[in-house]
């Protein structure tokens, strides 16, 4: 599906509700709809609005950024999914909520892991509940992964009527599902629903919540898409690989079944465009679009490249956490503009009731500021630094660790020995130089505010290991041929 065409921007009342200094709960006019579109493990190199010699192919993603403002520094909560999902819920970082790994996580090593709970707690006011006690009707379909049975998106603001597990939930409906051979990751499933629940909810402001389970392995995408680009990586650089750690990391993107996956993710998203065009709320609706972490690159096949940025998925290097960001919001952001603040995905929930008129719950979202002066074009300095924790081994290699970025710099504390990397990231966006020992000054003071950060948000830490083996064989990387075998 070609890119939809822009609409006009919004209405001068609702720009004026829009931009007061002091959101109501006024009814009129008209709230706008917010459409959450959250890819999972896309990195940042992925799409062609910030790489246009990407190998893959995303018109509606770029035609998206075209409407409206890509954030060139936007940042996921954690390098694995469950705690920035539950940071976009609750406008916290992960270690006050209790989630900083994946949901089990929990893989041994020198240390320990922390605890890690296995839900979202009931106790949060999720994004959801605030918007739909704001008037707001809520939509889920997709990965949730934030906890099963009572801890369902039901019981978080999004309606009970779902049906799925601990991590995939969707609406209950009569009409069977896609064939999964066609629609391995449920992509066109999602759609489907979401597509159906804005045709029924035009005349009424919603929250439609949609978390892919794309581009996520286990990797899956028509057979016809993949022969497309088998095709088309036949005049695509060969397969090139670094090292990070005990990891080999892919350096090129030419990975077809990959491709395949996101083309028809990108694909799909073209129906919600074209969907809210039908409808004539595209003037009237804030569309979001982030990955809850970057691109895997060392682990689980390799299928991605985030170069320049070092690393991926599982690491805190920018590979990790820095994301696809792009926000449109009618009236509100000048299409085709970029915003190089950083931001991180704690920040959605205060902004999102900016631009929806709603009052703020600074006791709820205690860690998020509002990027809405950003979404205006004014280019001020973020106010504080971004903070990360996690104190887990992941499964594509990275070990725990915490990080700070405070304006041009980045710190990073490896747990198991307590080494720090120090990098200036507009100067060296591939962290490749280690400035610890030139600034030390510089670095310590970073980390006294690592640490105390820390002791604000009760982040738990991890302990010594007694059963660990330092003459154990270390757990084999990824051989370069096996990757290759594993990449079409």
């Amino acid at each position: 599906m070609p890119p939809i065409r822009l609409l006009l921007p919004f209405s001068l009342s609702l720009l004026l509700s829009l931009s007061a200094s002091a959101p109501t709960h006024a009814a009129t006019p008209a709230r706008p709809n917010i459409v959450f579109i959250l890819a999972d493990d896309l990195g940042y190199m992925d799409i062609g609005a910030n790489n246009p010699h990407t190998f893959y192919e995303t018109p509606n993603i770029d035609a998206l950024a075209k409407r409206g403002m890509r954030f060139t520094q936007g940042y996921s909560a954690c390098c694995v999914c469950s705690p920035t999902r539950g940071s976009i819920m609750t406008g916290k970082y992960p270690p006050r909520f209790g989630i900083t790994d994946f949901i089990p996580g929990m893989r041994p090593g020198k240390l320990l892991s922390a605890p890690n709970a296995t839900h979202l707690p009931l106790a949060e006011t999720t994004l959801a509940e605030a918007l739909r006690d704001g008037g707001y009707a809520t939509f889920f379909a997709g990965k949730w992964h934030l906890g099963a049975g009572e801890f369902f998106p039901g019981a978080q603001g999004f309606p009970s009527e779902l049906a799925g597990t601990g991590q995939f939930f969707y609406p209950k409906s009569a009409t069977p599902p896609p064939n999964p051979k066609d629609d391995p990751k449920t992509t066109d499933r999602i759609v489907g629903d979401a597509v159906a629940f804005i045709d029924a909810h035009k005349d009424k402001p919603f929250f439609a919540y949609l978390p892919f389970l794309a581009v996520h392995t286990p990797i899956g995408a028509r057979s016809d898409l993949v022969a497309k680009y088998e095709k088309k990586k036949r005049s695509a650089p060969p397969d090139a690989w670094g090292r990070e750690r005990e990891r080999d990391v892919r350096l090129v993107q030419n990975h077809a079944a990959y491709a395949a996956m996101l083309e028809q993710f990108d694909t799909a998203l073209g129906r919600v465009f074209a969907a809210l065009e039908k409808n004539r709320l595209t003037e009237r609706t804030i569309v979001v679009f982030m990955s809850d972490n970057g691109g895997l690159s060392t682990s689980e096949g390799h299928p991605t490249s985030n170069l320049p940025l070092r690393a991926g998925k599982g690491w805190p290097y920018e590979g990790g956490t820095r994301v696809a960001w792009i926000v449109s919001a009618p009236g509100i952001t000048k299409p085709g503009t970029t915003c190089d603040t950083p931001v991180i995905s704690t920040d959605y929930y205060a902004t999102l009731l900016d631009l929806a008129g709603l009052p703020a719950l600074p006791a709820q979202h205690r860690d998020s500021l509002s990027f809405v002066p950003a979404l205006r074009g004014q280019r001020t300095p973020r106010s504080q630094p971004l903070y990360w924790h996690y104190p887990h081994y992941g499964n594509q290699g990275g070990a725990p660790h915490g990080a700070i970025r405070d304006g041009a710099w980045k710190l990073i504390e490896w747990f198991e020995d307590g080494a720090v990397e120090l990098y200036n990231i507009p100067q060296d966006i591939s962290e490749k130089t280690n400035l610890a020992a030139q600034h030390p000054e510089k670095a310590a003071a970073l980390r006294t505010k690592l640490i105390a950060w820390r002791q604000d948000v009760g982040a738990v830490m991890p302990t010594p290991n007694p059963n660990f083996d330092p003459n154990a064989k270390p757990e084999p990387a990824a051989a370069k041929k096996n990757a290759k075998k594993k990449s079409p």
